[in-house]
């Protein structure tokens, strides 16, 4: 039997003693919907940097995730760190369910502001106070037919003139050259907020009387009155894919989702037949127009008792590298503009659209109750799209409502 001396037997006894009670922290990890799937695959790497962490991923599907966060935080089992819409961050500061992030930012030699999208970065700060590093981001543009429409619209203007050609030269009675549908708040939020208009306060009060969000309801709804986008709403789409395909609308607003699906349901000779643009701008207005940001973003619990092990996960899962594995595994846009230059993106010409527009996009306005006050914009764009109002009418019921609605947050502002 091999003998050691006493220092060297020592020295392993020293050694084993330290591997078999390392200190090992577990993060528990809520990943929303295919990206808690997604998430798993880059956790080797980072346990492989990190072996005192260990990251437990909880799968969330998007339709249960707002209310099972609520309802976490309300009987204290709120996740370390979570990814959530960022929508949601007004409502879960408010809350103070997730933890003010800009100390750590300010000492992060990975996590720097000017690394991303200013819009993008905006609607993870609630009164000068950030709550959310973006993991991934969204935006709108306009998908078009390339070979109907050889040179995209830059402006209103032009749009309309574009949309009128098409209509007058297709033969086909059923023929749209948009797709607009008029259950969703997006579009005439975008065109609002092209024209600067505010919507909602911070303190709660509705601005849909501003002259600047009339003029661009105005736009939206003229585009039905001139029988350029159906009265229609998403349930009545068949098949968006098939129907785009098949030529019965031209373009149609939506995200980088759309990239993926359109590639994968569209035969292969329709392939090079689609394109992306930004979105046009109002006349005489800077092109591109302003579109909406959006995508996900990671915060930390403010209870949790592992919020250093829950930065180190944000950093790693910021690097631009691993934004564009996670892009390579999901399809999701990298939120850190350095991912940008990798040539699987900087050279797809049907992503370069969104590159453009993340450059020119607003933030929602950062108030809990922005859920709501969206629903009612689609409703009066829809009944307004109906014919049962004008634009300023619908405007005055729209700032009706929501002012009524926002009633409780200025009295609580008030105390």
């Amino acid at each position: 039997m091999r003998k050691f001396s006493i220092p060297v037997l020592f020295i392993l006894l020293l050694s084993c003693s330290g591997t078999q009670h390392q200190q090992i922290t577990t993060i528990e990890f809520w990943g929303l919907g295919r990206e808690g799937e997604v998430v798993i695959e880059l956790l080797p790497q980072f346990h492989r940097e990190n072996p005192d962490i260990r990251v437990n991923v909880q799968q969330i599907p998007w339709t249960a995730a707002h209310e099972k966060l609520l309802t976490a935080h309300v009987g204290d089992s709120f996740p370390d760190m979570t990814q959530i819409g960022n929508t949601w961050i007004p409502e879960l500061a408010t809350l103070r369910a997730v933890e003010p992030l800009n100390a750590r930012v300010a000492a992060s030699k990975i996590i720097r502001e000017r690394d991303y999208f200013p819009g993008i970065w905006e609607t993870n700060v609630v009164r000068d106070q950030l709550f959310g590093v973006p993991w991934y981001v969204d935006t709108r543009v306009l998908f078009y037919r390339t070979d109907a429409i050889a040179q995209p619209p830059r402006t209103w203007s032009e749009w309309i003139a574009l949309m009128e050609r098409l209509k007058r030269e297709s033969r086909d009675p059923h023929f749209f050259p948009l797709l607009m549908p008029t259950n969703e708040w997006n579009q005439p939020v975008i065109l609002a907020v092209q024209r600067g208009a505010e919507l909602v306060t911070f303190e709660g009060d509705a601005r849909f009387e501003d002259p600047r969000f009339i003029e661009a309801f105005s736009f939206y709804l003229d585009i039905y009155r001139r029988k350029l986008a159906p009265v229609m709403s998403n349930s009545q789409v068949a098949n968006l894919y098939q129907q785009f395909g098949a030529g019965e609308f031209d373009m149609f607003i939506s995200g980088p989702w759309d990239v993926g699906n359109l590639r994968d349901r569209l035969p292969p000779e329709l392939q090079d037949k689609w394109s992306t643009a930004p979105m046009p701008a109002p006349d005489g207005a800077q092109y591109p127009g302003a579109s909406l940001s959006g995508g996900s973003s990671l915060v930390i619990s403010s209870r949790s008792k592992k919020q250093d092990a829950c930065w180190k996960l944000i950093e790693f899962l910021s690097r631009p590298e691993i934004q564009m594995r996670f892009y390579e595994l999901s399809g999701d846009l990298p939120a850190h503009r350095n991912a940008w230059a990798a040539p699987k993106l900087a050279n797809d010409p049907q992503i370069a659209a969104f590159r453009i527009q993340l450059d020119r996009t607003a933030a929602l306005p950062r108030i809990p109750e922005w859920e709501n006050v969206a629903t009612s914009i689609f409703e009066y764009g829809q009944l307004a799209a109906r014919g049962r109002y004008n634009a300023k009418e619908a405007a005055l019921q729209l700032d009706k409502k929501v002012d009524a609605m926002l009633e409780k947050r200025r009295w609580v502002l008030a105390q």
